[in-house]
């Protein structure tokens, strides 16, 4: 799928499968890993699934920008301080695939709230339809006869991670080859990858199926991925059996494009506090005042489980509570409220009265669950007279306005946008 996910050509890492650390300095240690080494290999060994112990061609930073433990702003910088753009475009690229795919779902709303529905009623379905259940149990245990596929589905298990490549083949073989529903294949993902978000995931899915760009699917072929998997210790993975032909997908076309969110950033100029959710955590580069009118209390959201009806798991809920709390103790907060799955709007205004504000920021929180949530507390909060302002990066109010069709669109806008926003060229 389109999206960020590999870097660098010479960094080592150890030869096991990565231990994700949830906090901004392991972040920026990686990050300062790979900068060096965004041009050169990067464009012809990025494709390489060499297995879970051997990331040593993948930056592996995607768990870190989905909740902005670095911005993309920042990931981007770091390769144009060290490679004109000319020689980093193919990663700069990658990067921007993940602001489009936000961007876009925040013109297109209801394709996330179609999915979610759509989710529910295939559980629905597989209640009552036993064939079903048991295919979907066999893919996701990986035991459906299909060597790579099933390599794939107990390593996302184990590890939390998959690379890229493998996620494209992943969901077509799902698809195309098993006839499972694009959904619930797309919730397996959300449930266990640590970098899993919903722009990304479900546009991800959508484009391997041939619903985001209509009409034009990405097929799984053995060829391909016996040439992308070759380094493994043990060869090149087996996918023998594999759907030669299918057609794409059809659910009747794209929604009408909608306008963008009008978001009125914080005043500041009363009493307010800091709520930081999984959606950004670089708490250093906000725009945040200081002194006199720096937030009057801070406290963390964890909505983890809300990603989906069916169990997420432990290692997600693992991180994203460690990065909440990373978060709170860089915001000089460490005993910050902790505020997590299943808290209700009251706790919040308690919360805000017991501080002595009448207003709450936040930054600013994409299409998704957290989303979901925070819509369903606005009435609630602002019945207690409370109002929930967000904090609008730059780098989203450049780029999304741009993310109303494909990624072409995008894609030519790159250097006048970077310019923009006072990166070099």
């Amino acid at each position: 799928m389109p999206a960020d996910s590999s870097l660098s050509d010479t960094v080592r890492l150890s030869a096991r499968p990565i231990d994700f650390e949830p906090t901004r300095t392991a972040a920026l240690a990686r990050l300062d890993a790979f900068s060096h080494f965004t041009a050169g290999h990067y464009k012809s060994r990025r494709n390489y699934d060499n297995g879970p112990d051997k990331r040593d061609n993948v930056s592996v930073l995607a768990p870190y920008l989905t909740r902005r433990m670095v911005t993309e702003a920042e990931v981007v910088e770091a390769a144009l301080a060290r490679h004109a753009l000319s020689k980093a475009e193919k990663f700069v690229q990658e990067v921007i695939w993940r602001t489009y795919f936000k961007g876009w779902l925040e013109l297109r709303p209801s394709v996330w709230d179609d999915y979610r529905v759509g989710v529910e009623a295939d559980r629905t379905t597989l209640s009552h339809n036993r064939g079903l259940a048991r295919a979907i149990a066999r893919a996701e245990d990986g035991t459906t006869g299909i060597e790579a596929f099933d390599t794939w589905a107990r390593e996302l298990v184990e590890t939390g991670y998959l690379h890229n490549h493998a996620r494209m083949w992943f969901a077509s073989i799902w698809i195309f080859t098993l006839g499972l529903p694009w959904r619930l294949g797309a919730d397996f993902f959300l449930r266990h990858l640590i970098d899993g978000d919903a722009a990304s995931n479900t546009l991800g899915w959508r484009w391997v199926a041939g619903l985001h760009t209509v009409g034009k699917h990405y097929v799984a072929a053995e060829w391909n991925i016996a040439k992308f998997t070759g380094s493994r210790p043990e060869g090149a993975l087996s996918a023998e059996g594999l759907a030669k032909n299918p057609a794409p997908l059809d659910d009747g076309g794209l929604p009408t494009r909608g306008p963008m969110r009008k978001i009125d950033p914080p005043r500041w100029d009363a009493p307010t506090a800091l709520l930081l959710t999984t959606e950004d955590l670089a708490i250093e580069t906000l725009d945040l005042p200081s002194g006199a009118r720096a937030p009057a209390a801070v406290a963390t959201l964890r909505l983890t489980e809300y990603r989906s009806d069916a169990e997420t798991s432990a290692a997600m809920v693992a991180f994203d509570r460690g990065a909440l709390a990373d978060a709170a103790a860089r915001a000089g907060a460490p005993d910050a409220p902790r505020f997590e799955t299943g808290v209700k709007p009251e706790a919040l205004i308690d919360w805000a009265r017991s501080a002595g504000v009448s207003r709450i920021a936040t930054p600013f929180v994409h299409r998704g669950w957290v989303g979901d949530w925070l819509d369903t507390a606005r009435p609630a909060l602002a019945r207690a007279g409370i109002t929930l302002e967000e904090i609008r990066r730059p780098w989203d109010a450049a780029f999304h306005p741009l993310c109303t069709a494909g990624f072409f669109k995008v894609k030519n806008e790159i250097p006048k946008v970077l310019s923009h926003l006072g990166h070099r060229p």
